[in-house]
């Protein structure tokens, strides 16, 4: 949505613009992380490297993969396997469920890295500065985290890694954040159509091959329903009706009945989903033997391509 939209809000409101300091630290951290995955990862020692096919190789310790195995200019696969990227026999018979968070700090290559932050930084400072830290802070792990129990439910003969589920909450945060406070954005078609066209986007993407679209619903749809439960504001008419008080008039609710439904809605819906999500995980479910059209969600195959 346009920046426009925000300040009318902001001006009707009264709201303080918060300082955007969490949405920098998680892409420095992210940065830092690949770094130490790249150090870790040593090109030149492998087999590949030691035949001289490491690409960047002024690099040294730190150049990339030969593009045939990892056209993304990053690490092994086996390196960021090591590192906490997301196995399904890891987390789930091997008893490692920190992979379920620490995937999501990893990523396959420079590629894939610019692509995310880059997005995280166009959507995470704007709702940073909105709504403060604490709430895109959880918005932000909690999708990532989500994202990663559904990847792990449909695809459990690959490893994942990256932040792209939890850079789909923030979007789907923005979005239901649009519709919760419908009435203090001018310019709302325009936003709502900027947002959708963004979302599709991304979700395109993931039907190509090698991309965990599966990460990117599960972290849409959870950010998407967080957004109901953070991000809820106040609407126009209440700072009016608060100052009518003094003139004996009643008062309006602070929000309004619709927004106290979507609420309670969401909230049960990011409970449920997440318990059921996690109950069928460590019980060993494989989600496509529930939903035998769902691997079309995360790869459509075409001429171009196989799956």
């Amino acid at each position: 949505m346009s920046s426009r939209d925000m300040e009318r809000g902001r001006k009707h409101r009264g709201d303080t613009q918060w300082t955007s300091w969490l949405t920098p630290t998680i892409v420095l951290a992210n940065v830092a992380v690949f770094i130490v995955v790249m150090f870790i990862n040593d090109c030149p020692k492998t087999t590949n490297g030691a035949n001289g096919d490491c690409v960047a190789k002024f690099l040294r310790r730190f150049s990339f993969q030969p593009l045939r195995e990892n056209p993304l200019l990053g690490p092994s696969s086996s390196t960021l396997e090591k590192m906490g990227a997301l196995e399904w026999r890891k987390v789930v018979q091997g008893n490692e469920k920190w992979r379920l968070i620490t995937s999501m700090w990893l990523h396959a290559g420079v590629f894939h890295l610019f692509t995310n932050m880059f997005n995280v930084i166009f959507f995470g400072i704007r709702l940073e500065q909105q709504f403060g830290f604490i709430r895109i802070g959880l918005i932000y792990l909690i999708s990532g985290f989500g994202g990663n129990i559904l990847s792990a439910l449909f695809l459990q003969n690959s490893i994942s890694v990256g932040a792209s589920g939890a850079l789909l909450g923030l979007m789907g945060a923005m979005l239901s954040e649009l519709l919760i406070n419908w009435t203090i954005y001018a310019n709302k078609l325009a936003a709502l159509f900027t947002i959708l066209f963004i979302i599709a986007i991304n979700l395109a993407i993931g039907l190509l091959p090698w991309v965990d679209n599966f990460a990117h619903i599960g972290g849409f749809l959870t950010g998407f329903f967080l957004g109901f439960v953070l991000l809820i504001r106040p609407q126009l008419g209440w700072e009016e009706s608060r100052n009518s008080t003094q003139y004996g008039a009643r008062a309006r609710s602070k929000y309004n009945p619709c927004q106290y439904m979507l609420f309670f809605i969401a909230a049960v819906v990011v409970v449920a989903g997440l318990t059921v999500g996690i109950v069928m995980l460590f019980k060993g479910e494989n989600g496509n033997k529930h939903c035998k059209w769902c691997h079309r969600l995360d790869c459509y195959p075409t001429s171009k391509w196989s799956c």
